[in-house]
């Protein structure tokens, strides 16, 4: 498979899969030393595959390619390093709610995790390991944010604008990602205050919060992790709650250096306890699709551990769910609870009316003077910006022909959209285990089309849009009964048109199951200008 340009990959070192263990190269700090790969000359204009972005998403699209022999693509990154939401997300207490056998590469396991449940810092560095060691850094573009991407018919392939360059590809493949655009309210008043704003997703490391009057906006995933650390720093912390979350016991420890010596002496029991892992978790898909029964130790769990927590009656009312456990994304904490019960802290349930220029006004009246706000209100999902930056067959962006409601065929391929791959599209978002997986089985269901593109010589490929409205019907009435749909909150999984279009109604296993082969009479295919004639343009 190629095309008239070759990006080569001198300078990168590749490794057999699997062999990032034990090889004592652990890369720079997080956060030191240049970006890598900056200062490279520019590839050429035209390339066969663009990735954007440079998460998991990204770099695994990126090292299959390169393990398959393909070397023609770049990687097009906004930011000066590797790393996405792992790069972004820094704030204090940053830390993955997935463990960490199972939360990486499947061919790139890592021994030396020293956490069972990762933090920021590690999972960063893992990944900018795996982009050095898998030799993809000099494939990768930093300052190069895809501001428009637009198909362009006569030439059938795609032109890419970014700020400091135009380039050409055959084929996108989309690993942005759907925690990549952090989501600020429109509260009244926000851009008259003084003091300092800031999202969880950006957090200013440089602004000192000793001492400060601190508000933390949302109660979500991020905040329960930042709160406790800020909360002995500050003089006066407000946490706005909106909606209390059903949180449970943390499980996460050290891992001791014996299991550590195991897992590098013994691959194969890392591959059985990370097994071991995922069908655990597998489990949990039962109770969330439908077999409430189920989901009822959960609940007790969570109920008794919120009892235990917090003594004072009142507050600990203010924090029970009213909703069925899994409607929003389950929790996992032993210092949230605690932090909120401290004499500078407040839960503030009220909401919020207008910010003034040194303090905040909620629907009650009251006025608490702050010096700084901080918002841990997450990120823009169903409305996702990359949705405003894709031009299709029609000229028409993917945001104007969503309609608010993204969908795809297996969340990864769109009508009007040819040769164009989402990772992490629409409904394959997940609430019980690590997005790891399906990106890996997204991955591999591109890798199968490529490979189907080059022994028929095609040149473009675009799902039929009688499939995707199936599978899009299909998955719509599972999600029906779930407790996702059905479990009595407002989630950030639902749409602006009230459709769940973020998560994946089924075990993961039978996704895999689903994208293990491509199969083309799903699609309208072409064949490429180049091919040999009487090569059949469809199965």
């Amino acid at each position: 498979m190629s095309t008239s340009t070759h990006v080569t990959s001198s300078g990168g070192e590749t490794v057999a899969p699997g062999s990032l263990a034990g090889n004592g190269r652990l890369g720079r700090a997080a956060g030191r030393g240049p970006a890598p790969g900056r200062g490279r000359p520019a590839p050429s204009e035209h390339v066969h595959i663009a990735i954007a972005g440079t998460g998991f998403a990204g770099l695994g699209m990126a090292i299959r390619l390169k393990q398959a022999g393909i070397h023609d693509f770049v990687l097009l990154e906004r930011a000066r390093d590797v790393g996405g939401t792992w790069r972004d997300n820094s704030y204090p207490g940053c830390q993955c709610d997935v463990p960490s056998h199972l939360y990486s590469f499947s061919f790139a396991p890592n021994p030396d995790w020293s956490r069972t449940y990762s933090r920021q810092p590690e999972i960063w560095e893992y990944l900018r390991r795996c982009a050095q060691e898998f030799g993809i850094v000099p494939h990768i573009r930093y300052d190069h944010e895809v501001q428009m991407a637009e198909w362009i018919e006569d030439e059938r392939r795609w032109r890419i604008q970014t700020p400091s360059s135009t380039l050409t590809a055959d084929i996108i493949v989309s690993g942005v990602g759907a925690l990549s655009e952090p989501s600020i309210p429109a509260i009244p008043g926000l851009a008259d205050f003084q003091g300092k704003v800031f999202h969880s997703a950006a957090w200013d490391h440089g602004h000192d919060l000793q001492g400060k009057r601190v508000a933390s906006i949302g109660t979500g995933a991020s905040a329960i992790q930042y709160v406790p650390r800020i909360q002995p720093e500050v003089d006066r912390l407000y946490v706005f709650q909106r909606t209390p979350a059903w949180i449970l016991p943390h499980t996460d420890r050290p891992v001791s250096r014996l299991e550590r010596r195991l897992y590098r002496a013994l691959p194969a029991l890392q591959r059985l306890v990370r097994r071991g892992i995922y069908w655990g978790r597998e489990w949990l898909v039962l109770g969330l699709t439908g077999h409430r029964a189920l989901m009822r130790l959960p609940a007790q769990i969570g109920r008794r551990h919120l009892r235990h927590q917090v003594a004072d009656p009142d507050l600990r009312a203010r924090l029970k769910p009213r909703y069925q456990v899994g409607c929003k994304r389950i929790l996992i904490s032993n210092d949230f609870y605690p932090a909120l019960t401290q004499p500078n802290v407040e839960l503030v349930t009220d909401g919020i009316r207008e910010i003034r220029a040194h303090s905040i006004v909620t629907t009650d009246g009251a006025e608490r003077e702050v010096d700084t706000i901080i918002f841990g209100t997450g990120f823009h999902v169903t409305d996702m910006p990359v949705a405003e930056r894709v031009r299709g067959r029609d000229g028409r962006t993917l945001d104007e022909i969503w309609q608010g409601s993204p969908e795809a065929y297996l969340g990864t391929t769109i009508t009007g959209f040819p040769n164009f791959f989402m990772l992490l599209g629409p409904n394959t978002g997940l609430g019980h285990t690590s997005v790891v997986f399906m990106i890996e089985a997204q991955v591999a269901y591109v890798m199968d089309c490529l490979r189907a593109m080059d022994a028929r010589g095609l040149g473009t490929v675009e799902v039929r849009p009688e499939v995707q409205a199936a599978f899009n019907r299909e998955t719509q009435a599972q999600l029906r009964r779930t407790v996702w749909n059905a479990g009595g909150c407002a989630s950030w999984y639902i749409d602006a048109n009230g459709r769940n279009s973020t998560l994946w109604p089924d075990f993961t296993w039978r996704y895999r199951q689903r994208t293990a082969r491509f199969d083309l009479r799903d699609y309208v295919a072409e064949p490429s200008r180049t091919a040999p004639a009487g090569v059949p343009a469809a199965a």
